[in-house]
């Protein structure tokens, strides 16, 4: 009986993990330069500016210019980028896990989760400063 209830109360924070709103998200983002990796691999760098607008790079590629909104999917709200490279969405439901971001990609499901890894200045294209 003991472990049935133990259980039920680990499985509870699992369920508490809300995916952020777009406002939620911007006043997380908003001004800074995020690093992000995918385990202990750099995926990249992205600046978040006022009005919704990011530069995008690839660890150690060229800037993409870029904006975000906030979507919708059946599990809660998404955050989606268009680039000037790819105006396809890229979306992807962001949690704020103790104050850092942890992103699931909502094209393919479960292919690729992005975490916060460092707040970096400046942003770097291609080996030159944004």
């Amino acid at each position: 009986m003991r472990f049935l209830i133990l259980s039920i109360f680990v499985a509870v924070p699992a369920l508490a993990d809300t995916p952020l709103s777009g406002d939620a998200f911007e006043a997380l983002v908003e001004g800074k330069t995020l690093t992000f990796s995918t385990g202990d691999t750099p995926y990249g760098v992205e600046y978040y500016a006022p009005n919704r607008r990011v530069i995008w790079s690839f660890v150690g590629q060229e800037c993409v210019n870029g904006k975000w909104y906030e979507g919708t999917s059946t599990s809660g709200p998404t955050i989606c980028f268009t680039y000037e490279n790819n105006e396809t969405p890229q979306c992807w439901q962001v949690f704020d896990q103790d104050g850092k971001i942890r992103a699931d990609y909502m094209n393919t499901p479960g292919t690729t989760v992005l975490y916060e890894a460092i707040e970096a200045e400046p942003l770097i294209c291609g080996g030159l400063g944004a």
